[in-house]
């Protein structure tokens, strides 16, 4: 099916939702929720647009965990899918890569588009604003993913969709969060203290304060994302952000994590019930070097008896043998990190200072002063997975630890990276970057989206290189992927517009094209 006709028929079928009937309805229009009929009918949308973003196991193993999470270098799985011929070895799979693409629009730009077509942008502009964020929250982890996207004309044709160049999407993203800001000012002005969301919000049960905080910190993410490719908008955007009227996340009580409504973290069955995820190697070098205290929250140790009771790593792209040949290395904790009930984070308090701490350091207005704000996004961190920084600011000794795989010699890898701990007033300004977004990474975990979004902006951490790259050239395997390929079926589909994109991203449509955000140049 045409996607573009597929978009247009869910829009349908959605708008048609919106205006029917359902049970209790008399109860629920008399509460003392002050919400019409319809604003309750569309309220009812809402809790599918935000559990979509990461969706239940299926959808989020292939939408997430078996590209970002990976790349990352958070994550490797123990099961040797496809013969190990996989995206974790370089060789992408469209099957899986058709699900994140699909996803977006199926599950969260329909719906948003029903309901704008609803009308709710006019009638209720405190509703649409929680929609405009979700919007760009969604469809930012889709354009860091693949590059150019359909997002401005989705839904407006049933014969092609054309796509926009990235820089015209991050301009939208911007557009979208002033007019999301601006309607939950107003909103929180005239009625403050009123929840109307409460009932269909699974984020922050209906606080429009934290919500403007999380577009706040959004706008200020998206702003850094744009440093090497253009530096004005970057800074003027953050600047606009650090002063917004709102403010900005800055405890883990302002976190913005999907949870609730019956959804659970689909990272607990991943882990547990499938045994298809595992500890990264990374992780294992970074924090056992580090000693870093929130290492056991974020893994369990391994359970093989060659050694038992450490923490070690898979690393990528490892020649990986049948289950049970890896499922005894450290997994992440269900117990903590990827509990069941764990809400699934999209953003942290503690990444915001971190953004904070690379906006100081470039000099930018409102930011404070880059240490202040680096440890701060430490102890940030530290106090939301509930474990005491100790000596952790101080240690200017620690570095990174080499990687042994007991398992197999041949995917041993000296550290990557020296970089400490403790600030250095006296390290370049690229020193100070790579702390910052070394333990930035640290205190993202798990969410592998954004981590590697910002290592594909930095190069920062220093990652290990894929150990097998199946790529056929195609990726380098020490500038490691950039991207995904567009799904085939949009060449079925959507030739024309695809075609073009292709064009604007400018490479060929393979994991090794950069996206227009990411310049391979230096970060100063």
């Amino acid at each position: 099916m045409n996607h573009s006709f597929r978009y247009r028929a869910l829009l349908l079928l959605s708008l048609a939702g919106l205006g029917g009937c359902t049970k209790n309805f008399d109860k629920y229009n008399t509460d003392n929720t002050g919400l019409t009929s319809s604003q309750f009918q569309i309220g009812k949308v809402y809790p599918g647009i935000q559990t979509a973003i990461f969706g239940e196991e299926n959808a989020y193993q292939l939408d997430q965990n078996l590209n970002a999470d990976c790349y990352a270098g958070y994550m490797m799985s123990p099961d040797p899918f496809r013969g190990n011929i996989n995206n974790l070895s370089y060789s992408l799979v469209d099957g899986w890569n058709q699900n994140p693409w699909n996803d977006a629009y199926t599950l969260a730009m329909g719906p948003i588009n029903a309901i704008e077509k609803a009308g709710i942008p006019a009638s209720a502009p405190d509703f649409w604003a929680i929609a405009l964020i979700l919007k760009v929250e969604t469809m930012d982890r889709l354009t860091d993913k693949f590059g150019p996207i359909a997002l401005s004309q989705v839904g407006l044709s049933v014969l092609s969709t054309p796509y926009d160049a990235q820089q015209s999407v991050y301009q939208q993203f911007f557009g979208e969060l002033d007019t999301a800001v601006a309607n939950l000012q107003a909103y929180i002005a005239a009625n403050p203290g009123s929840k109307p969301f409460a009932s269909f919000d699974l984020v922050y049960g209906g606080d429009y304060t934290e919500w403007l905080k999380f577009a706040n910190s959004l706008r200020l993410r998206l702003a850094m994302h744009l440093t090497k490719i253009d530096v004005a908008t970057a800074q003027a955007q953050a600047e606009k952000a650090l002063a917004a009227s709102g403010g900005l996340m800055s405890v883990p009580a302002d976190n913005a994590a999907v949870s609730g409504g019956g959804y659970h973290n689909p990272l607990f069955v991943i882990t547990t019930s499938w045994t298809d995820i595992s500890m990264g190697a990374p992780v294992e070098s970074y924090m056992v070097g580090y000693n870093d205290p929130r290492l056991p929250k974020y893994c369990s140790p391994a359970t093989d008896s060659r050694f038992a009771g450490q923490y070690v790593g898979i690393r990528i792209g490892s020649a990986i043998t049948a289950k049970p040949g890896y499922t005894g290395y450290s997994t992440l904790n269900p117990q903590t990190c990827v509990a069941s009930a764990q809400p699934m984070l999209m953003m942290t308090a503690a990444e915001v200072w971190f953004l904070k701490a690379e906006a100081a350091l470039r000099g930018w207005t409102g930011a404070g002063t880059a240490q202040t704000d680096y440890e701060t996004g430490i102890t940030t961190s530290m106090n939301q997975w509930g474990v005491s920084p100790g000596a952790y600011l101080t240690d200017a000794t620690s570095t990174p630890a080499n990687y042994t795989d007991p398992g197999n010699a041949a995917n041993n890898a000296t550290a990557a990276s020296t970089i400490t701990i403790a600030w250095n007033p006296a390290a370049t300004n690229e020193q100070m970057l790579e702390r910052i977004i070394t333990q930035k990474w640290i205190a993202m975990f798990p969410e592998g989206q954004e981590a590697w979004t910002e290592y594909r902006r930095t190069g920062y951490p220093k990652l290990f290189p894929v150990v097998n790259n199946n790529s056929n050239g195609t990726i380098d395997s020490q500038i490691q992927i950039r991207r995904l390929a567009y799904p085939q079926n949009e060449y079925s589909t959507n030739n024309a517009a695809v075609t073009a994109a292709v064009k604007v991203l400018g490479g060929p449509d393979n994991g090794g094209s950069r996206l227009w955000w990411d310049v391979n140049k230096g970060n100063f």
